[in-house]
């Protein structure tokens, strides 16, 4: 009779080699990386995510909004899949921290710089102000105004709350650099009405050495000191005071720059009139106006016409024969 014998196989597999081929097939999470997670429990100060990994990662409340959150359940639900960026390494407990504040804060740049490129007019309240000027949130993000580009009779702090209209001035994402300009916007939406060689009725709103600044309808020009009369002017305070009634004609309109020029020296019958016979010129500024915008016409309609072509010149011959001997 044969006997049989029974033999045990090792198979090698050990709990070390178990581990490694969990290791080989588990995905490696980054900080950085944008995943999808689950809620699947919230906390008083956050929420456990499940992504996929060994362990629960976890999203502080400071990290659930671009916005102030006092509560989980404000952002997130029980059982809700989602985006979440992965904020840090494995802790010593091997847990991931989350964000979807750094999301936000990611999508919203994109979303400015677009509405720059567009040069997009935005609307914000104003919800604080400082010595340099004022604050809001655009798409969530905090923005700055400076005083020069906040365009409006009030003191700054009576501007908390009220809505502006807003140009983008800067956008710079790794600076964190969001400015923006009352003035440009206002001044934008008013270019659209004016014109060059308009006589517009302003007044004066503030007066520098090299030029007055008038408010015409809200917005700024300047009448730099160069255009206010063809005589020389030491100051515009000789010609000007604070608050004065003035008629001016748009000389230029820099929309990009939100910038109106403005000149009394165009409108001017005879040189030094502005100094002499103010009334004079406010008088005759309509018909001035007129000439200087036919002046315009004809200047646009003269770069405009294309040189005429050289014609054809056939050399006689004797005028080449003495231009070859010449030449010898």
């Amino acid at each position: 009779m044969l006997s049989q014998k029974t033999t045990t196989t090792d198979i090698g597999f050990t709990h070390e080699d178990f581990a490694a081929l969990l290791d080989k097939y588990d995905y490696h999470f980054s900080p950085g990386d944008i995943v999808a997670g689950t809620v699947f429990s919230l906390e008083p100060r956050g929420a456990l995510i499940d992504i996929g990994a060994k362990t629960a990662a976890y999203i502080p409340i400071q990290e659930m909004s671009i916005n102030r959150v006092d509560n989980p359940d404000e952002v997130l639900q029980s059982n809700e899949t989602r985006e979440f960026f992965i904020l840090t390494d494995e802790n010593e407990d091997g847990q991931l921290t989350l964000s979807i504040r750094r999301i936000e804060y990611m999508r919203a740049w994109e979303r400015v710089r677009q509405l720059q490129t567009e040069d997009a007019t935005v609307r914000s309240l104003v919800f604080a102000t400082n010595r340099g000027g004022a604050l809001v949130r655009i798409e969530g993000l905090r923005g700055f105004i400076p005083g020069s580009h906040i365009s409006t009779r009030k003191p700054k702090e009576d501007l908390v709350g009220e809505e502006l209209p807003l140009k983008f001035l800067e956008v710079d994402e790794d600076r964190n650099r969001l400015v923006l300009s009352h003035r440009r916007a206002l001044v934008e939406r008013k270019m659209n009405r004016l014109e060059v060689g308009e006589v517009v009725i302003g007044s004066v709103r503030g007066i520098k050495p090299y030029g007055a600044f008038i408010d015409i309808g809200g917005v700024s020009g300047l009448l730099h000191i160069s255009e206010i009369s063809h005589d020389h002017i030491d100051t515009p305070h000789s010609v000007f005071n604070v608050n004065d009634e003035v008629k001016v004609m748009i000389i230029d309109l820099d929309a990009e720059r939100g910038r109106i020029s403005l000149s009394t020296k165009q409108l001017e019958p005879e040189p030094g009139d502005m100094i002499n016979n103010r009334d004079l010129v406010y008088d005759k500024a309509e018909e001035m106006a007129e000439k200087y915008r036919e002046k315009m016409r004809a200047q646009q309609q003269q770069a405009s016409t294309p040189e005429p072509d050289e014609p054809d010149y056939e050399v006689p011959e004797e005028e080449e024969e003495l231009v070859a001997a010449t030449e010898e």
